[in-house]
């Protein structure tokens, strides 16, 4: 069974704001694997933190191959976000609420093995790299 482990950023200056996200994927061989980052336009904080959770859920979907269910977890610096994906917090703002389904709806797809941790900001720094340098690049 494949394992991925997935750190996810996303970021907005202003909130909303220039925004963007970042992540990084590695296997369980702790060998980077996969990355991305994006631009989104104006968002708020959460709104581009969904975003990166989505975008790195469809990159493990791509790479994982034949394996039928991943192990996947999924680190972020967002506390708030982790407990609304882990369902101990409501989504208040209606913005979220589609990309939250669309999310779920994902982890269907992935078999439904997708776990979310809250991770401190220091270990969360390639992603946040990322997300950084995709908001530099977008606004200029």
């Amino acid at each position: 069974m494949e394992h991925f482990f997935v750190y996810s950023d996303g970021g907005s200056r202003g909130n909303p704001g220039p925004a963007a996200y970042g992540f990084v994927i590695y296997n369980n061989k702790k060998e980077k694997i996969a990355e991305g980052l994006k631009f989104l336009g104006t968002l708020t904080n959460n709104q581009a933190e969904y975003h990166g959770i989505l975008a790195a859920l469809s990159a493990v979907k791509q790479l994982m191959a034949n394996s039928q269910q991943p192990i996947v977890e999924c680190f972020l610096d967002s506390q708030l976000i982790v407990e609304q994906m882990n369902g101990r917090y409501k989504i208040k703002n209606e913005g979220l609420k589609p990309l939250f389904w669309k999310i779920r709806e994902l982890i269907l797809e992935l078999g439904g093995n997708v776990s979310f941790k809250h991770i401190p900001r220091e270990e969360n720094k390639e992603a946040d790299k990322l997300a950084n340098e995709a908001i530099d690049k977008g606004i200029k």
